[in-house]
């Protein structure tokens, strides 16, 4: 049993050598083992013992120039636990060793027989154009998914109908398990008793702990299992099971259905399960958030701004599946990119547009268009809203930066706090930074309040801006200046009088000590 956080996008799928061995235009051969194992990537090499260089998954390609004990060779291939193994006829040996197909066949190991006319260059670019094929049909079966999940989602009976389109899209069962394990809802077609109780086991490994992995995989009486914990508080738990190794995007369909289920089933003050169910199909129509707030709840909540993610169209979605959210926005104002008031030209409504609207600014987990985002949006400005409690972490492949928990009318302000937050972030390298309350001077940017800082002081040697950081700091006192830094009075008038000539400033005006001030701590 493993535990794994859902993938944000699905990865290159691999790819069957019975495919490769489909390729006419190559002339490749089986002589040994089985042809449905699956090829991850391929590699070349000419080594005696190639093992130190195998990841496990590959297609080895040689021409045996090293090939000095096919046995050995073979179990070294094996142990490294690589997929196949392509051998070159010519220029080293006229046929493939006897040997070596005897090893390989005793081992289990494909074994390939490329031609002469064939260069090894020739398989790998075949193999590579198979992957990206492949990909493609993974993103696209992804992409129907989302939408066949969010339109389940805007039925009278959602619950049922997300887990039915999501059995149906991965050909298994889904299942949704209460706190204490037992079967809530399900749908999709019956599973043998041991698998259904280690699928339910297999969701009591997640329970409601704080901190706790958030998926969690296994297998079970030949199943696949995967057990998904929902964002709602509630300990409620998505668990799936189907019958085949599933494609890398199954993970990405199950983060959107988790997405989902959580706003489905999360506790709302004031708010029944019907009424719910119809904020969540608002919400996927474009409403405001700010409009049905009443619906949701109050608040508190927080607002998170994030930058980066892999450029492909499911980045986002897996993003807000991993923080537990579906209130995204994707492809609106650029996070770190607002003004004073944290939304966007046009923004609606008394607090502006707000994260996780999904009008024409922005977008939802699973109601995305065929690509995935709006046209032109850019994958790397993502706003989301979460309920307060929900705990927000660091995610691989992303900068965030994460508002003050407010009311659902202050939400314009927490907008604004998330995108400062976020720019610390993208200024200082850390991968999270949390709004730090500051007055006035965490308003303005780092690096523009250092630059502007440095052009303000420039005229001041290092002395002069000590002694006027001092002064400024036990407010214009001459004599516990000077004892603060162990030289006459007369010197520290002297030299804040050279200060005020060389900066040009009145310093007897409050406005131009606050300025100066403000400068000098951010140097």
């Amino acid at each position: 049993m493993t535990s794994a956080e859902p993938a944000a996008t699905p990865p290159a799928p691999p790819v069957s050598l019975a495919a490769l061995l489909a390729r006419r235009d190559l002339g490749l051969r089986l002589l040994a083992g089985p042809e449905d194992v699956s090829i991850h990537w391929v590699h070349t090499s000419e080594m005696a013992d190639p093992y130190p260089y195998l990841l496990g998954g590959e297609l080895l390609m040689t021409a045996g120039v090293l090939l000095a004990d096919p046995a050995h060779y073979v179990e070294r291939v094996v142990e490294a636990g690589a997929a196949a193994l392509a051998f070159g006829v010519t220029p080293v040996y006229d046929t493939v060793p006897a040997e070596l197909v005897e090893a390989c066949a005793r081992h289990g190991l494909p074994l390939v027989e490329v031609p002469p006319r064939t260069p090894f260059t020739a398989v790998a670019r075949a193999l590579w154009r198979l992957m990206a094929e492949a990909r493609l049909y993974e993103l696209r079966r992804v992409t129907e998914a989302q939408q066949s999940l969010a339109a389940a989602a805007a039925r009278p009976a959602p619950v049922p109908a997300v887990l039915g389109a999501l059995a149906s899209r991965l050909g298994g069962r889904a299942v949704l398990f209460g706190p204490d394990g037992t079967e809530s809802v399900a749908a999709g077609r019956e599973v043998p008793a041991e698998a259904a109780r280690a699928l339910r086991d297999l969701a009591g490994v997640l329970g409601p702990r704080p901190g706790g992995p958030a998926s969690a995989s296994g297998d079970g009486d030949g199943l696949r299992l995967a057990a998904y914990a929902l964002g709602g508080g509630d300990g409620l738990t998505l668990g799936v099971a189907t019958e085949r190794r599933g494609g890398p995007g199954d993970h990405t369909i199950a983060g959107v259905a988790v997405v989902l289920l959580s706003l489905l089933t999360a506790p709302h003050r004031g708010a029944d399960a019907t009424v719910r169910d119809g904020a969540l199909v608002r919400l996927l129509l474009g409403t405001a958030p700010a409009e049905i707030a009443d619906t949701l709840g109050p608040g508190p909540w927080t607002v998170v701004h994030a930058s980066g993610g892999d450029g492909t169209p499911f980045a986002a979605a897996g993003l807000a599946a991993a923080l537990g959210t579906p209130l995204m926005d994707v492809g609106g104002t650029a996070a770190g990119a607002t003004g004073s008031g944290g939304t966007s030209p046009g923004a609606t409504g008394p607090g502006g547009t707000t994260p996780g609207a999904a009008g024409s600014g922005g977008t939802t987990p699973g109601a995305t268009g065929s690509g995935g985002t709006a046209p032109g949006a850019a994958l790397g400005a993502v706003r989301l809203l979460l309920p307060a409690p929900s705990p927000v972490t660091a995610q691989s492949g992303w900068t965030l930066g994460v508002s003050a928990p407010v009311e659902a009318g202050e939400l314009a302000a927490a907008d604004a706090q998330a995108a400062r937050a976020l720019r610390r972030a993208e200024a200082t390298g850390a991968d999270l930074v949390r709004h730090r309350p500051g007055g006035i001077a965490a308003l303005v940017d780092p690096d523009e309040a250092g630059a502007h800082a440095r052009t303000l002081l420039a005229p001041l040697a290092e002395p002069l801006a000590e002694t006027l950081r001092v002064w400024l700091s036990l407010h214009g006192g001459w004599d516990r200046t000077a004892v603060a830094m162990d030289i006459h009075r007369n010197t520290v008038r002297q030299r804040i009088a050279r200060c005020a000539a060389l900066l040009d400033r009145d310093l007897d005006d409050p406005d131009v000590r606050m300025e100066l001030w403000f400068a000098l701590k951010s140097r």
